[in-house]
């Protein structure tokens, strides 16, 4: 953000350096500078004037759609009492992770940090095991459609993801996923035998294990959808669970216990760790 622009010239900068999706850290920052506007008794135009930004600008900054630069934390600092609140919180603003969605960033933070991970899936192959054609399968059938620039952003990222799994190989990461996941065509046969052999692939260190939920299972203690839980290096245990544009971070303790009950429980009901390949192989025989 060029501070020393011209309020007319920098609207149009403000605009083309919007974030693409906000992080939580912008959002809450943008939070505190409006309610400290507001508390001040100033509107966002008579704030601008203040800081030497127009008001449009005020409103990005406001909503977490854009990144101040320093001078415009300095001087909403001084506009606003020189509390230090805003010169503090400015430290921590980060911008959004491309090719992540919102909700799932801080999640995806804790995984890289994570001493064990765990996965349940009956809707898709967890991210972590995607092949790249899959992966792109999945993002070509968003809806609303993506941009090229988008789709291989979130391709990228996702990739980028899966070296955790041999970054750190002393991490266990355990996967459940469902037979129906497995089967489903998504992309066309060739796309499906890739997958079929990059999850045969991902699932040979010793540090992943996958089960496999059969289709013909009589007892299932995991109905209500996916689920992830993790163990933080300090031994705190979390859970995640997403549906349809949205993500909850679970940090609850007694939340936690029975999401890990369900999961110890579904692990009993899964096929073992050989029985699960084994199955891989049929069914890419039959591809």
């Amino acid at each position: 953000m060029a501070g020393g622009a011209g309020v007319g010239g920098e609207t149009a900068a403000c605009e083309a350096e919007r974030e693409p999706d906000p992080s939580d850290s912008l959002r809450t920052f943008g939070a505190v500078v409006q309610a400290l506007r507001e508390h001040a008794g100033l509107s966002r135009e008579q704030f601008g004037e203040l800081v030497r930004f127009s008001k449009h600008t005020v409103e990005s900054v406001e909503l977490g759609r854009r990144m101040p630069d320093a001078s415009f934390v300095e001087r909403a600092e001084e506009a606003l009492g020189n509390t230090g609140a805003l010169r503090h919180s400015a430290r921590f603003l980060a911008r959004g992770e491309a090719g992540l969605a919102a909700w799932f960033r801080r999640w995806a933070k804790l995984e890289r940090v994570a001493v064990s991970l765990c996965t349940y899936e009956c809707r898709l192959v967890p991210g972590l095991l995607q092949s790249e054609g899959y992966a792109r399968a999945l993002f070509e059938n968003r809806i609303p459609l993506l941009t090229d620039e988008q789709l291989e952003a979130q391709v990228a990222a996702r990739m980028e993801r899966q070296r955790m799994l041999y970054e750190r190989p002393t991490v266990p990461f355990h996967f459940i996923v469902e037979e129906a996941v497995l089967r489903r065509r998504l992309g066309g046969a060739e796309v499906r035998r890739e997958q079929l052999n990059h999850v045969l692939e991902h699932t040979l260190p010793r540090n992943v294990t996958l089960q496999i939920m059969p289709l013909e299972a009589e007892y299932h203690s995991c109905m209500d959808g996916p689920l992830r839980l993790l163990e933080t290096p300090e031994g705190r245990r979390l859970a995640y669970s997403e549906g349809q544009e949205s993500g909850r971070l679970i940090g609850d303790p007694k939340d936690v216990r029975v999401l890990q009950q369900r999961y110890d429980t579904l692990r009993s009901q899964a096929l073992h760790p050989k029985d699960s390949r084994a199955l891989l192989e049929r069914l890419r025989g039959e591809t």
